[in-house]
């Protein structure tokens, strides 16, 4: 009860500190756009010298990535009509943050600093809460209609509740132009986080308790994980992998999958009850543990923030003035997503909502498709996508308002609204995700700090929040059970990350250039992460036996030291420092 009431008050906590976070971010930018009213006027022909010297200097050797060239020219004016005037100084994402920091907040750089932050919490906040709330809640409700054992609903869907933010964001970084390596720093920098951050808090925690974990399960899934990544290790060192390769890799977690389905079945059977015991329960029942015997799978668990079961809005977890001006100030997070996801969720059920939302969906992905398109968005190609969208979302709308009621979610055709719901779901957190990698490009321009370095660190911990609150809660509520299957989501997650997360974005790049092979950016700081990661997890393999497989402070230490160790080096090579 008490540890309820303590993530309760954190989650207020933390949506009322980004709710204001969104207000400071409006206002912030209404009064600098009224008072940055002026236009840059710059000497056209000295400005174009410089542009010319500039590009002159790049085609004779001095080649910069991106157009991390801004810093060449001194005043804000300059560097905003550099950025006007170059292609690839655009963003992938839907905001171009450098044209907002440069000119918008040209004068008032300590203010563009700040929105641009508080901007980067907010992201981390919608990405982990429309997976949590939508994504995966619509992928738990097709798994009770598919009939998916509880076995292998667990290292599936559980898994995915605190994977997705990675993937997506993994996903978008290989899409993306140029930012491979953002996404093979962050998938790696958050299965470094978690395996060794995570386990040693949870180790010293619980250090005093004489907690001992299931031996089978942690070999398997620490040798399993090792295994993984010394298969990375050598696409790195290949260079290049073709879609066969890709698609090999990504099958791997189906080979994982077998294994604990393996286990779990031979563990079931030496149990003579016939009720599975907690230490023998599947690695990534990281929330509610599943017997054999329910027919509804347990809540999933959110990547970023606790779940608040809402009827209409997010606020209802709230009572008295509080509540009302927290609904107001969420209202531009919330209703966006509400608006266009179809939610046949019982307790959020809401006949308007339903309705409205399958008529803007089709519209919304009718925008995001002609915004990608290189034709004008007035194009006689996209005004007819613009039609075709909007009269299905027409039909669509009409259907659920004649078939839906007002007092529950439909029965019928419940398929239907979960795909619908599913699909949405993963078009928003792939829109966050783009924003948020487009976001942290461009503060590794604007800070002179190595992309690499901000995936490794920045989008790594921000993504593996969720696995912190959720790894630590689970394993300091006084039962080894508790402990067991918070380690046990410790290794299992990272595997699903490197599997699923890394596979599928190889997958969809060697299908996107087939049939040329996908060329792997050659990053040596590669190879230190995979070094000190393998060497945290031998750590474990080695101390955990060693001492009866009891959870200790020594490990904790341990791990963190490594961790650490590893993130100076890492810092310090960035600063120049330490050359390796």
């Amino acid at each position: 009860m008490a540890n309820s009431l303590a993530a309760t008050n954190i989650t207020r906590i933390l949506k009322i500190i980004l709710s204001v976070s969104f207000l400071i971010i409006f206002i912030s930018f209404l009064l600098i756009t009224q008072f940055n009213s002026f236009n840059p006027q710059l000497n056209q022909i000295e400005f174009s010298k410089r542009i010319s010297n500039s590009r002159t200097t790049q085609l004779t050797g001095g080649i910069t990535s991106g157009c991390e060239e801004v810093h060449k020219f001194k005043s804000y004016r300059e560097k905003c009509n550099y950025l006007n005037s170059e292609l690839w100084c655009r963003p992938d994402g839907y905001i171009n943050y450098l044209q907002l920091f440069y000119c918008t907040f040209g004068q008032l750089p300590v203010l563009g600093y700040t929105v641009l932050i508080l901007w980067l919490l907010v992201l981390f906040y919608l990405l982990g809460n429309t997976a949590a709330h939508y994504f995966c809640s619509n992928l738990e409700a097709l798994s009770g209609i598919l009939h998916l054992s509880p076995t292998i609903a667990g290292v599936t869907l559980l898994s995915l509740g605190n994977g997705a933010p990675d993937a997506f964001s993994t996903i978008v970084s290989f899409v993306g132009n140029g930012t491979a390596s953002v996404g093979l720093n962050s998938v790696l920098g958050g299965v470094f986080f978690v395996s060794s951050v995570v386990v040693g808090i949870i180790s010293i925690l619980v250090g005093t308790q004489e907690i001992s974990i299931d031996r089978s399960s942690f070999v398997r899934d620490v040798c399993f994980l090792i295994f993984v990544l010394l298969v990375v290790v050598l696409i790195l060192a290949i260079g290049k992998i073709n879609l066969v390769g890709a698609i090999a890799f990504a099958s791997l977690y189906l080979v994982y999958v077998i294994l604990v389905s393996i286990t779990h079945a031979c563990k079931k059977r030496d149990i003579e009850t016939g009720i599975p015991d907690e230490l023998t329960m599947p690695i990534t029942y990281l929330n509610n543990p599943i017997s054999e015997d329910s027919e509804v799978i347990g809540e999933l668990d959110a990547p970023l923030l606790g779940s608040c079961k809402d009827k209409n809005h997010p606020s209802n977890c709230l009572t008295g003035d509080v509540s009302k001006v927290l609904f107001i100030l969420e209202l531009p997070l919330y209703l966006p997503r509400r608006l266009t996801i179809p939610d046949v969720c019982e307790e959020r059920w809401s006949k308007p909502f339903a309705v409205i939302s399958v008529t803007l969906a089709p519209v919304l992905v009718a925008t995001l498709w002609n915004s990608k398109r290189e034709e004008d968005m007035i194009s006689i190609e996209s005004l007819l996508i613009f039609l075709s969208c909007g009269s299905l979302g027409l039909v669509l709308g009409s259907t659920a308002l004649i078939k839906t009621k007002r007092e529950g979610p439909p029965t019928r055709f419940v398929s239907a609204w979960l795909g619908g719901g599913f699909l949405m779901s993963v078009i928003w957190a792939y829109m966050i995700a783009q924003e948020l990698v487009s976001l942290l490009i461009s503060l590794g321009i604007i800070l002179q700090i190595s992309t690499s370095i901000l995936g490794l660190t920045v989008l790594a911990w921000g993504n593996s929040l969720g696995d912190l609150i959720s790894n630590v809660a689970v394993a300091v509520n006084g039962s080894p059970g508790g402990a067991q299957v918070a380690v046990s989501g410790c290794y299992g997650g990272p595997v699903f990350n490197l599997l699923v997360g890394l596979g599928l974005s190889l997958v969809l790049c060697c299908w996107a250039g087939y049939p040329s092979p996908v060329v792997i950016p050659q990053d040596p700081t590669l190879y230190e992460t995979l070094g000190f990661l393998i060497g945290g997890l031998l750590w474990a393999l080695v101390m955990v036996p060693k001492r009866g497989m009891r959870l200790d402070r020594g490990l904790g230490y341990g791990l963190l030291s490594i961790y650490f160790c590893f993130l100076v080096i890492r810092l310090a090579q960035s600063i120049g420092l330490l050359q390796l």
